[in-house]
């Protein structure tokens, strides 16, 4: 592709300082460069006349292409309800990318999204990093896996409860997740001896082991799924005991504990915020928390959990935030930067910098109105919208 140079705009890098009159250059699929003048004008020049350029946003949390949009059971591929532990499923081998919910992504400006199981199960699988633009999911991995599932609270419960099988208590779901990280613990040391000493068998084959050692080597996040408190606290208390590299997915009721949220340097992708109070645990749900956990200190992204808000109103749900109190340019963040930074994409995505992807959008208007739609959608240097 013939290198790409875009002029005469209000470059929000989300890196630093906000450019007023800026450029960007676009060579292949990476940013060349981002300044306050052109360096230079070979390639193609588009005069962008004074509008605003920003990061493809990033929904941090949705289960897009598992639950396809107007179909029921043939299409609900996110909750494997068979088994509570299930850290071998890969969320690549569920998403449909035909699914036109990865089309009304791309027309709000979504560029990125996480997707993966739901919270059906104590350990649900692995999620993956996708672009939202193409039609084989192999081609739109950002990265897989990105993270690992983990569910506490009403959700496996009420499923396995249903199945008059354990988990039935909150005591239960935590001792499954315990008892599976242990098992892995021990199959890797297994695996070490044997590599150690040639008189030693190796373990027999286990895939639930083997997908959760990249967890217990805190090569991959685990994406912890609680709403309420003290299914936050119980996070963070079997993440202290195996030193988990963890994210608090959902924190519904982070704004109660923010403060302890803090000293744990604990992270939170905070929503669905654009929804009714669907179940007890809910009951204290409000736009006004990713504000809140943003003004203490907690690092914080704002997501829909997508299909439960549909994906193309991740802009609608930072303004609400603002609206109840969030700092617009920390909202801007938490769709941007922010999630990048949590999720560990942030070499890729999030920001407009040099060697980043070529993932930007461009408003005529503040992303955070409800009319605002982007006029240009760019995912990899090609124009996508």
């Amino acid at each position: 592709m013939e290198p790409l140079l875009f002029i005469n705009a209000v470059i929000h890098t989300m890196a630093g300082p906000t450019l007023e009159n800026g450029f960007l250059r676009v060579e292949g699929d990476r940013i060349a460069e981002v300044g306050p003048m052109p360096a230079s004008s070979d390639g193609e020049a588009i005069d962008l006349g004074g509008a605003h350029v920003y990061p493809g946003f990033i929904d941090a949390h949705t289960h897009i292409g598992m639950w396809e949009d107007g179909l029921t059971f043939e299409g609900d591929d996110g909750n494997e309800e068979t088994d509570p532990v299930q850290p071998q499923l890969r969320a690549i081998d569920a998403v449909n990318p035909m699914d036109r919910c990865f089309s009304e992504a791309l027309d709000a400006g979504v560029t990125t999204v996480l997707t993966g199981p739901g919270s059906a199960n104590p350990i649900g699988g692995q999620f993956a990093a996708l672009k939202t633009f193409g039609r084989r999911v192999d081609n739109m991995i950002l990265r897989a896996p990105v993270a690992m599932k983990m569910a506490l609270g009403e959700n496996p419960k009420n499923v396995y409860h249903e199945k008059n099988q354990s988990p039935c208590t909150r005591m239960a779901t935590a001792a499954l997740i315990r008892e599976q990280l242990m098992k892995a613990k021990r199959y890797e040391e297994d695996v070490r001896r044997a590599e150690e000493d040639s008189e030693l068998d190796p373990p027999e084959y286990d895939g639930k082991c083997e997908a959760l050692l990249p967890v217990l080597r805190r090569e991959l996040k685990v994406h912890f799924h609680a709403h309420r408190a003290d299914d936050i606290f119980t996070a963070l208390r079997i993440a202290s005991e195996f030193s988990l590299d963890y994210v608090i997915v959902h924190g519904t009721e982070g704004a109660l504990i923010a403060e302890e949220l803090a000293e744990e340097y604990a992270s939170v992708l905070s929503g669905p915020l654009l929804c009714d109070r669907s179940k007890p645990e809910l009951r204290n749900l409000t736009p006004g928390t990713p504000g809140r956990l943003a003004k203490a200190g907690v690092p914080t992204a704002i997501i829909t959990d997508h299909p439960v808000i549909p994906v193309q109103y991740l802009p609608l749900c930072a303004a609400l935030a603002v609206r109840e109190g969030m700092d617009e340019e920390k909202a801007l963040a938490a769709i941007t930067c922010n999630p990048a930074r949590i999720c560990g994409i942030d070499d890729r995505v999030g920001s407009l910098e040099a060697g980043k992807d070529a993932d930007f959008v461009v408003f005529r208007s503040s992303p955070l109105l409800l009319s605002s739609k982007p006029e240009m959608v760019y995912i990899g240097g090609r124009r996508v919208r």
